[in-house]
């Protein structure tokens, strides 16, 4: 028995990972359908031409895909080549090459991706050739051949075309009308296609001569194409978007009233990104061992199965015991979903009530109807009042209740007309009585009025507008260059940025003047240094207490400025902050600089 009470359903706060456990099974698969004919290779100078930028791509998302989803498949499928290679079925298309069939990304499919994205015009050309005696329509049908003569139960399947023709098969109806027809047929087999079109010199892509009926995405996705890039970056941004699947957490119908309610999808934007967790090995074989956790008896030593086991709570003496059953009715307070509650004003949310990362709602139309225009309308009247809704959160069966506000999101497009901000609700979790403590702090040292004015405008001169994207953690990412190294045989990692150091220069050229204003006023503002022992005699000790200690020597350790201070001075320094450390001037300065560099 277990002398002490354990929830048979742990709370999502112990654990914020198990909404993942509802995530769909299955693999996700993605077919990188590039345009192979000689138009794809024309390039301005000594830039990369159309079709590097999407072999580019494709490397670019396996490596991804090794990091974040290593059992997904990816493939490349080259048409509008000489050479033909992809029999499959008794199937026979001309001028379409398969590349890469269905697979696991690894090492040597990066390797392959990397020769294929470093071959001029002239070597593709000896080694593929160019034709433009091809059907769109075949290589279509094709790619639905290679997801149905995969061996993996597909969650979902999506072909990302990049082209730079935007009228195909010019001249030719027959074949224009057999590619839309094939397209519309796997739309309604639940094959998202997605054009990835990119910009010529001196040529604009009409999207609405040909691509508009070929284009088609799944129905849950409120997506209008974009318009044509030719930048790495552009490309690589929108293949991310359309190639990254958007799992639900799960579905909950939100309660407006008696008789009115919407149905959500619930996703979470952001989680937290960690190296993998070590993998336990066999030293004979290198065998991928699994870890069994069991129950002894402390008598007999005999194994204990679940059914054995019996859960009591101690009250008055007596110990109450409870079944899982009982415990579940005891958690259950109602079905799952949002129950609204009431309206506060949006300044009502503040930054100190932020316990957990939020999630995010989406308007789900198959299950009810009318959920989209009525979800759209009431983002826009929450902001146009400028409030919040107020629910009671059951996320899942089970679930204690939460209270939550509603953050209304509208939609945002860039110039492009690529979304870059979803229309929804975002779920903020607000916290009980208990999750807010007063803190008292104590402060040695009241600033005056003058430091904190000059610190605001060097806050303000030093602001920037923040991405996330902007800032990679750099220990991740040396892990996963030094693994992409030894995996590729490379002799050494690619070097990386961290863009998490300040840019000193920067700082300088933008707030040096202010800084160095703050720094004499903080030296006249300065408390006395304590009384005590000190290195030296009294003499020296007396002379000490007449010079004024700087409270921080950064700038001055950055600058290379430590040697302008006197001994005396640097001593004073380290012995108000603790730093250990000689009596020569030289190791005064190594100490200081340690200091900071810690």
């Amino acid at each position: 028995m277990n002398p002490t009470w354990e929830d048979p359903i742990p709370d999502e706060d112990d654990d914020e990972n198990s909404y993942e456990k509802g995530f769909s099974r299955g693999r996700d698969a993605v077919i990188f359908l590039i345009d192979a004919t000689w138009e794809m290779f024309e390039a301005q100078d000594e830039e990369e031409s159309p079709f590097q930028l999407c072999v580019k791509c494709a490397r670019t998302t396996l490596t991804n895909k090794i990091i974040s989803n290593n059992k997904d498949l990816t493939a490349i499928v080259l048409f509008g080549t000489d050479k033909t290679k992809n029999s499959r079925n008794d199937t026979y298309f001309k001028h379409i090459y398969v590349f890469q069939d269905l697979g696991e990304p690894g090492a040597e499919r990066v390797l392959e991706t990397e020769d294929l994205m470093n071959m001029d015009a002239n070597d593709f050309t000896d080694k593929f050739g160019h034709s433009t005696d091809f059907s769109l329509s075949d290589a279509l049908w094709l790619s639905s051949v290679l997801f149905s003569n995969c061996k993996y139960t597909l969650s979902h399947r999506r072909i990302l075309l990049f082209t730079s023709t935007d009228n195909p098969h010019e001249g030719n109806a027959h074949l224009q009308s057999q590619a839309k027809t094939r397209a519309k047929d796997l739309h309604e087999s639940n094959i998202d296609i997605d054009l990835m079109h990119i910009q010529r010199p001196n040529q604009e892509f009409d999207t609405s001569k040909f691509y508009k009926d070929i284009s088609l995405t799944a129905e849950d996705e409120y997506y209008k194409l974009p318009a044509a890039s030719d930048r790495f970056d552009d490309l690589l941004t929108r293949v991310r978007c359309k190639e990254h699947r958007k799992r639900p957490l799960g579905n909950l119908e939100f309660t407006i009233g008696k008789d009115a309610k919407l149905a959500f999808k619930m996703f979470k934007l952001v989680s937290p990104s960690t190296k993998p967790t070590p993998v336990k090995l066999a030293k004979e074989n290198n065998a991928e061992l699994s870890t069994v956790s069991n129950t002894f008896l402390s008598d007999t030593n005999e194994i204990l199965l679940p059914s054995d086991l019996k859960k009591y709570q101690e009250y008055g003496g007596k110990k109450i015991y409870v079944t899982d059953d009982e415990a579940k009715q005891i958690r259950y307070f109602d079905d799952p979903g949002l129950l609204l509650m009431g309206f506060k004003p949006i300044t009502f949310l503040k930054p100190h009530y932020h316990i957990k990362s939020s999630l995010f709602l989406y308007p789900d139309e198959k299950t009810i109807k009318g959920s989209t225009r009525l979800t759209f309308a009431f983002v826009i009247q929450c902001q146009k009042r400028g409030c919040v809704p107020i629910c009671r959160l059951i996320a899942r069966q089970n679930d204690p209740p939460k209270f939550v506000a509603l953050l209304p999101q509208e939609e945002r497009v860039d110039d492009r007309g690529v979304q870059t901000i979803p229309p929804g609700f975002h779920v903020v979790f607000l916290p009980y009585m208990e999750d807010i403590r007063s803190i008292k702090v104590e402060s040695k040292h009241k600033p005056s009025e003058a430091l904190v004015e000059k610190s605001k405008e060097i806050i303000k001169k030093l602001q920037f507008a923040f991405h996330p994207e902007s800032f990679e953690n750099p220990v991740l990412q040396k892990h996963w260059r030094n693994i992409e190294a030894l995996a590729l045989n490379r002799d050494a990692p690619e070097e990386i940025i961290d863009y998490t150091l300040p840019t000193k220069d920067v700082i300088e050229k933008r707030a040096g003047k202010l800084i160095d204003e703050f720094k004499a006023l903080l030296c006249t503002g300065a408390p006395a240094a304590d009384s005590g022992a000190y290195y030296g005699s009294t003499n020296k000790r007396a002379k000490l207490d007449e010079e004024v200690i700087p409270q921080c020597l950064q700038h001055e350790v950055a600058t290379g400025q430590l040697t302008k201070f006197k001994v005396s001075i640097l001593k004073g320094f380290c012995k108000q902050n603790g730093i250990r450390c000689g009596t020569k001037k030289a190791e005064l300065m190594d100490a200081i600089k340690s200091f900071y560099e810690s």
